[in-house]
Parts: structure tokens; C-alpha cells; sequence
């Protein structure tokens, strides 16, 4: 199965709301997430880091996009530490690691796989080296502070970039 061929019922249901987005305005990444019932925590979360407007930029962007319960898996209490005024740096820090500075579709990152022979290297814009691999069909992105994730819907398109739903958090190295 190609990283393009994991897409989920609700991932069909949010790029749908994110075409529908795209037709009366060009739609960002942030607009994508903002339409999705399953990424509300992570809306929270960029509001709280201050990065909401910068996501509305120009970009172009590659988010990889933690769902609600992917937030939720995280140890008891992490999540509301990452959300308090006093550890703003912090959170900029792990959502900089779900953030790419360029626009890569599926069939790109599927592409780098091939080319690095198995692997890809990912910097994102938060200096977290992401490594991306395919195992069983999907795509997995790790990283130096935790276990690979899965891509579980890709290509949810916007005007500034492209968004890719995760089911894990990818933590910046300790």
C-alpha cells in the first residue's frame, strides 16, 4: 500500500471540508486542521504557542498532524504542562517538530523513502531530524525523542501547504 492509500473515512471527510475551504479561499493548513473534529488539541495547542498566524502564512508547510488521541496518549499531565504560559518555549519546541518548510505530497516522501533506499531524512522547521520509512505499507516518521508514528490520511491539501495526520507526538531529542 503507498503512503498516498492511507487515507481513513475521517481523513476523506476532512479533506473534503478542506476543498470546500479551498473554493471560496485559499485554505491553510491551519483552516485544515481547524475543520477537523480530530485535531482540536492540537488547534489549542498552536493558539497557545503563539504559531497560529505563522501557519497562515505564505509557507509552504508539510504539517504532520497529531490527532486528539494522540495528545491523549501522552504521559498523565504532559499535555497540561506543555499548555501553561510558562512553558510556551516548550511547546513551540514540540510543535516545531510536526512542521516542514517545504510542501510534500505523499508521492514526494514516498519518492525520498526510495531514493535514500529505505529511509528519508526530514529537518523541520523546529531543527528535529525526523526519519521516514515504510513498514507493511505505511509511512512511519520518527524521531530522537520517541517511538516512529504512523501516517494514517495523507495529502489533505491546503493553499499554503499540505497536511498529514499522525498518531503519535513527535518529540523534540531530550
Amino acid at each position: 500500500m503507498s503512503f498516498a492509500r492511507t487515507f481513513t473515512a475521517a481523513a476523506l471527510f476532512a479533506a473534503s471540508a478542506g476543498a470546500a475551504l479551498a473554493q471560496d479561499a485559499p485554505a491553510t493548513v491551519v483552516d485544515v486542521a481547524v475543520g477537523s473534529p480530530d485535531h482540536t488539541t492540537l488547534v489549542q495547542a498552536v493558539t497557545a504557542a503563539g504559531l497560529a498566524e505563522t501557519l497562515q502564512g505564505a509557507g509552504p508547510f508539510t504539517v504532520f498532524a497529531p490527532t486528539n488521541a494522540a495528545f491523549a496518549a501522552l504521559p498523565a499531565g504532559a499535555l497540561d504542562d506543555l499548555l501553561k504560559p510558562e512553558n510556551k518555549e516548550q511547546l513551540v519546541g514540540v510543535l516545531g517538530c510536526h512542521v516542514v518548510e517545504a510542501k510534500a505530497m505523499a508521492a514526494d516522501v514516498t519518492k525520498m523513502i526510495a531514493d535514500g533506499n529505505g529511509s528519508a531524512e526530514i529537518t523541520t522547521l523546529g531543527n528535529c531530524r525526523l526519519t521516514a520509512t515504510s513498514m507493511d505499507g505505511k509511512v512511519m516518521i520518527g524521531g530522537a525523542g520517541g517511538t516512529p508514528v504512523t501516517v494514517t490520511a495523507a495529502d489533505l491539501e491546503a493553499g499554503n501547504g499540505v497536511v498529514h495526520v499522525i498518531d503519535g507526538v513527535l518529540l523534540p531529542a531530550s
